[in-house]
């Protein structure tokens, strides 16, 4: 490519000159390529890996020098010779003679650095390249990289690193690229090139080492293998950008949106380049914005637009806390230093002033931000003042216009809903008229706290908040705090009317997910007095079905029932509706989905704190199995579900102010309490019991709620009860124990759990694949697990780069296993390639849609891998008549159109196939034909009997007289043994296939000719082809004939009778005479069609009397080749020779030949001409029996349509082909090549 002039002092270090002329040096960088210098060649290669000189420097570069000058420009370079020798003849044609004419050489420089501007800025224009953020060394990375690994245009490269890989015990140093979807490594030391190439999706581990020998090392796994990685100038960068791709990557697997986020990267405004790409800055901000969601509970399409460090005056306390201010589209928060000191959220919605306030040397930079409900915030030493204001103002604006849309929509409520506002389960609890002092002194310490602190969602959030939550919220506000702490109540003040929109449409609406939430409504609470009525449950039903139509992907869960049940006591209708969308999207991820992946993950991550925090406990648990069988129940209802109700909603008070680490903590502190017990435990059930009744123990004295029956007491044995467990003193003791628990470290616990538990379903789904599908096919276990591992393979490649389709239709986890992954026609394309026996030729990729209609049975564009391999299945196990079926078949289905070179008639289709086949020769195939599958014995059995018992002699004498060429005669009859054993079994399938037309037998044709490209036996399958396309066509054309002439004998049976007929005539007779005497064609009118009536065509037997071979026979190819108005031709074959007598046909169609006994031809046209222009014959038609039986007289098509297929070649060979620009990789380690 041109690139812009830069100076090079020393032109030739490290370089070797190819070519050479008095202004222009073309030169090849040594060690590149065969012969690159010898052992100064394999210096300058290994250092152009090992100090990424390669990443800067491309191959071959064009210098341009003045006779007398010292100093060189680089004027273009190129990764191949090919692209520098296309530069390096156009300077030679085009500037050469045009600088000899300047005579100054600094007018010579500035033409040339001129012209090439010009260039580069010509291409940019044609090509529509646009300035993007990436420096000019990343884009060279960016080359290198989709270069050494053949990775297309839209395989994005992150970032790249220097490092060592280890391969054994001997490490290669080289380059890490981090890529969206893959991991590569490549290294060149002193000849030997490494390269290895893995997908994120099959990635199973991913963590940082240290041993003695590898202090800073990164470890990942796959199924197959593991690499270690090591050298890292940036350990701790390179390890969080793998993680976070990884995520990614799991997120794809998991429910498809992490494909349709990753195509819209990257979205940056133009900012001064930096040393990493634009892909790298978006996927750093997009870290940062999850953990500023998840640290201030905000919603999930909150972006982060920056952050500062300041100060925050607290008057709580009269000081100035440091920390750091961040600003968003629709906040602005504030976190201390010290994590638990203090947190703050401003919603812009309710800022009214925002202003300047003047510096001082102890207030330096302050900033004043008040509310509407008068509350002032004072921040100071902000370093950018200016620049933060006129954020916070551009912010400002656009959500003014929201704010007078909120007031307009919630001053309207929907008649429905007014009631239960008032009438809500909510009044169950607060309508209580004694409550116990201990309830009155709570109310008042929070309503303390709101006056020193604040109310509402900018009140300040202290270690004292933290201390009132764990003494208990008050029944009263208990609804206000929990929408507080989540963060709901942001999400349902910028959605006003969004809940009562959901419930509109959703109500009358029936689906999966609304059955299972009717079938669980009463099993919510039954013994609260709430859901005792209509009232409660259709609230209940109400907010599920709500959500299940908001997020369709989890729909409806078990346990969420009990969890709203819950949020309804104590919240009203769209309250409930909120807090449940904040537990299912952002406090419990993927806890609800079908898989419930969340809670697996969590399930895992309580493994890990439970091996670090009750060592001496894991052990033992693990033999029995309990923590598996108790998390889940557990985290799914927040121990709703295993708590008596009045302590269980202490446990979630604390939950949504904390989040997980809450639940994690308690179920910490509940197996140290029952440590002992536990261990004398001698299996799961005596656990499960000792857990169960010390969770029935577990009382709040507190609570002025009348007692409410527990159904998990059920579960515990008749001995004595477990003593009472106070909630507050459990839920401290949580605290105190083990709450050095950090938020942080359970996300990275998570992501480590994540891979395992993804993986692990993965797998689990391909063996549930397999073993569905196992019984119904010849592919043993090891093939199907390898052919689905290239199906997913498949699958994820098209929505890494694109396809036909949308990923999130292809992929639904939500499906049956044997639905999840499915691919459309440009995915089964490759496959095809790369697997089918008949994938050759240049009809291959036409045939390969055919094939994908015919698997396609629903229609919709996508196949499922049980249809895959069922296709696949016949070409490699199947018999012989089942792959000629196959064969028929997808010819039989409306297939594309072929390129303008199409043949207009099956005569010029298979026109190249006659050159080889004699007339005598091609009418023993005519005769054979039509004996054995010819209408002629079908068209006559009813009537003409007489006929019919002159073939069957003709058929016991045919196989005397004439042997046919190339075909073993007891082979003959035996596959037509076997094949009238088949046909008793599925003679109905058999007859039920549709006949093949004339435009369809053509491509039936080109794919035959085109399958044996390459073959061993190619020659012979050519002829074998041609003979049996001539049989073919023959048998359909006189099919087509004697259908023409079936369809007047029954047109005339309808015909009342005339003078001409003969009334004391049998109707057998008649019949016989109507075909022996025909009369003439009569002339219809001008829209029928005109056919000239047929002379003296007769039937003749083949015997040795007869007259020569050039009597009514087939026109050779010879006589026919050069009449470009031919079309197609009709042929009567040999026959009784009793039967001479004329024949009257109907409906010829006007491009027919008929062949006369004298050999003469006529047809349709002027002056006994045929016309000009052809067309396919509609009429002409043959059946699948006639397509078997004529290939079963070619030995060659029959050896090459029972060949055996090795499957497990196949599948290595396609799990190693690297197509041009697209790997398919499996999900094994996919290495290039690895050599020393």
């Amino acid at each position: 490519m041109w690139i812009s002039p830069e100076d090079v002092l020393l032109a030739g270090a490290l370089w070797i000159t190819e070519r050479a002329n008095p202004y222009f040096i073309l030169q090849k960088r040594k060690g590149h390529g065969d012969g690159g210098g010898g052992l100064a060649g394999l210096l300058v290669g290994t250092l152009d890996v090992v100090l990424d000189s390669s990443a800067r420097m491309a191959p071959y570069r064009i210098l341009y020098q003045t006779p007398e000058s010292l100093v060189y420009s680089i004027i273009a370079h190129g990764t191949s010779r090919k692209e520098i020798t296309e530069h390096w003849e156009w300077l030679e044609h085009n500037m050469l003679q045009t600088l000899s004419i300047f005579e100054n050489e600094n007018d010579i420089t500035t033409f040339v650095k001129g012209k090439v501007q010009g260039i580069i800025a010509e291409y940019n224009k044609n090509h529509d390249v646009k300035e993007d953020d990436d420096t000019d060394k990343f884009k060279e990375a960016s080359a290198k990289f989709r270069k050494l690994f053949g990775m297309p245009e839209e395989e994005k490269l992150v970032n790249y690193y220097s490092c060592s890989y280890w391969k054994g015990k001997v490490p290669r140093q080289g380059w890490l690229y981090l890529s969206i979807n893959h991991l590569c490594f490549y290294s060149y030391l002193l000849g030997k090139e490494a390269k290895l190439v893995v997908r994120w999706a099959d990635i199973t581990q991913l963590e940082k080492s240290a041993t003695l020998l590898l202090p800073d090392a990164i470890k990942v796994s796959t199924r197959n293998k593991e690499h270690v990685f090591s050298v890292f100038l940036n350990i701790n960068e390179t390890f969080k950008l793998a993680e976070q791709l990884a995520n990614i990557a799991m997120r794809q697997l998991l429910d498809n949106k992490g494909f349709e986020e990753d195509r819209s990267l990257p979205k940056l405004k133009k900012k001064s380049p930096k040393k990493v790409s634009a892909l790298k800055r978006d996927l750093d901000a997009r870290a940062k914005s999850e953990r500023y969601r998840a640290l201030f509970r905000l919603p999930k399409d909150e972006k982060l637009d920056g952050h500062t460090d300041c100060t925050l005056w607290t008057p709580f306390n009269k000081m100035h806390i440091l920390g750091q201010m961040f600003v968003s589209t629709n906040y602005i928060c504030f976190t201390s230093k010290e994590e638990t000191l203090c947190s703050l959220i401003i919603p812009l919605r309710e800022v009214a002033i925002v202003e300047k306030a003047d510096s001082s040397n102890v207030l330096p930079s302050p900033l004043s931000i008040s509310t509407k409900n008068r509350m002032t915030f004072l921040f100071a030493n902000l370093k950018d003042r200016d620049f933060l204001v006129q954020r916070i103002s551009d912010f400002l604006q656009q959500t003014t216009s929201k704010i007078y849309l909120e007031r307009e929509l919630t001053s309207l409520l929907p008649a429905w809903l007014g009631p239960f506002y008032h009438t809500s389960p909510h009044d169950y609890v607060s309508s209580s008229h004694t409550r116990g002092a201990k309830e009155f002194l709570k109310e008042q310490a929070w309503k303390t706290h709101f006056t020193e602190y604040g109310q509402g969602v900018c009140m300040y959030r202290t270690e004292k908040t933290k201390e009132l939550v764990l003494q208990g919220i008050p029944e009263s506000m208990r609804g206000e705090l929990w929408l507080l702490f989540s963060g709901a109540i942001n999400e349902m003040a910028t959605h006003p009317g969004y809940y009562e929109d959901l419930v509109e449409k959703s109500m009358g609406k029936y689906n999966l997910a609304t059955e299972e939430i009717e079938r669980d409504l009463h099993r919510s609470l039954p013994e609260h007095p709430a859901f005792q009525n209509e009232m409660g449950i259709a609230a209940l039903r109400r907010v599920l079905t709500a959500y299940a139509f908001r997020n369709p992907n989890i729909g409806y869960c078990q346990a969420m029932n009990i969890v709203t049940s819950v949020l309804l006591l104590y919240s009203k209708e769209e309250e409930a509706f909120w807090l449940l969308v904040a537990l299912c999207e952002r406090m419990l991820p993927d806890y609800y989905n079908t898989r419930v992946v969340g809670a697996l993950v969590d399930q895992g991550v309580f493994e890990e704190l439970a091996r670090e925090y009750v060592p001496q406990l894991y052990d033992c648990m693990q033999d029995l199995g309990v923590i598996s069988t108790i998390s889940l129940s557990w985290f799914l209802t927040i121990f709703l579900s295993v708590m008596p109700f009045e302590s269980a909603v202490v446990v979630v008070d604390c939950f949504f102010y904390d989040g997980i680490k809450v639940i994690f903590q308690l179920a910490l502190s509940v197996l140290d309490a029952n440590i002992h017990q536990l261990l004398s435990c001698k299996d799961d059930g005596e656990a499960m019991t000792v857990l169960g009744r010390y969770l029935d123990s577990v009382s709040n004295k507190d609570s002025t709620l009348p007692p409410i029956p527990h159904l998990h007491s059920l579960l515990t044995d008749n001995g004595e009860p477990h003593p009472e467990v106070d909630i507050f003193k459990l839920a401290r003791s949580s605290y105190e124990k083990f709450g050095s628990i950090r938020a942080d470290v359970i996300e990275q616990m998570r992501f480590k759990q994540r891979l395992r538990v993804i993986q692990t379903i993965e797998d689990t789904t391909k063996r549930n694949v397999v073993r569905t599908i196992v019984t119904e096919t010849a592919f043993s276990v090891d093939e199907l697990e390898e052919l689905y591992v290239l199906f997913k393979a498949e699958h994820l490649t098209s929505c890494y780069w694109g396809g036909s389709s949308n990923p999130t239709e292809r992929h639904d986890p939500s499906l049956p296993y044997l639905e999840q992954y499915r691919i459309d026609v440009e995915q089964f394309k490759d496959l095809f390639s790369l697997l089918f026996p008949w994938a050759n030729g240049a009809h291959s990729e036409s045939l390969a849609v055919r094939f994908f209609r015919l698997l396609d049975q629903n229609g919709d564009a996508l196949i499922n891998f049980r249809e895959f391999i069922n296709g696949f299945g016949v070409l490699c196990h199947g018999d012989l008549t089942e792959k000629l079926k196959m064969f028929y078949k997808v010819h039989v289905l409306p297939g594309e159109c072929s390129g303008p070179e199409e043949p207009d008639s099956a005569f010029e289709a298979t026109q190249y196939f006659f050159e080889d086949i004699t007339p005598e020769t091609s009418l023993i195939y005519i005769f054979s034909a039509l004996v054995f599958t010819g209408p002629l014995p079908l068209l006559f059995w009813r009537k003409y009997t007489v006929i019919v018992c002159v073939f069957s002699a003709l058929r016991c004498a045919f196989f005397l007289c004439f042997p046919v060429k190339k075909l073993n005669a007891p082979e003959y009859r035996h596959y037509l043994k076997l094949w009238n054993q088949d046909t008793k079994s599925t003679q109905e399938n058999t007859k039920d296939l549709p006949k093949l037309n004339q435009s369809q037998f053509i491509e039936l044709c080109k794919t035959l000719y085109s399958m044996f490209s390459e073959d061993v036996a190619e020659q012979e399958l050519y002829h074998a082809t041609a003979t049996v396309a001539s049989l073919l066509l023959e048998m359909g054309e006189v099919g087509k004939l004697f259908s023409s002439c079936s369809r007047e004998e029954r047109s005339q049976e309808h015909k009342p009778e005339d003078g001409n007929s003969d009334p004391t005539a049998s109707p057998d007779a008649q019949d016989l005479g109507d075909f022996s005497n025909p009369p003439h064609l009569e002339q219809g009118d001008e829209e029928s069609e005109q056919l000239p009536p047929m002379q003296d065509i007769k039937l003749e037997d083949s015997s040795p009397k007869d007259t020569p071979a050039s009597s009514a026979m087939l026109i050779s190819d010879d006589e026919t080749k050069d009449d470009t108005s031919m079309s197609s031709y009709s042929v009567l074959s040999a026959g009784s020779h009793e039967l001479d007598e004329k024949l009257q046909c109907e409906d010829i169609a006007d491009d027919t030949v008929l062949v006369r006994s004298n050999g003469e031809r006529s047809g349709r046209g002027r002056g006994g001409q045929l016309p000009h222009g052809t067309s396919v014959d509609k009429d002409w038609a043959i059946t699948f029996e006639q397509f078997l039986a004529s290939v079963l007289t070619e030995h060659a098509l029959v050896r090459y349509f029972e060949r055996s297929v090795d499957v497990a070649a196949r599948i290595t060979n396609a799990k190693n082909v690297r197509k041009v620009g697209r790997p398919l990789l499996s999900t094994s380690d996919y290495e290039i090549s690895l050599s020393g």
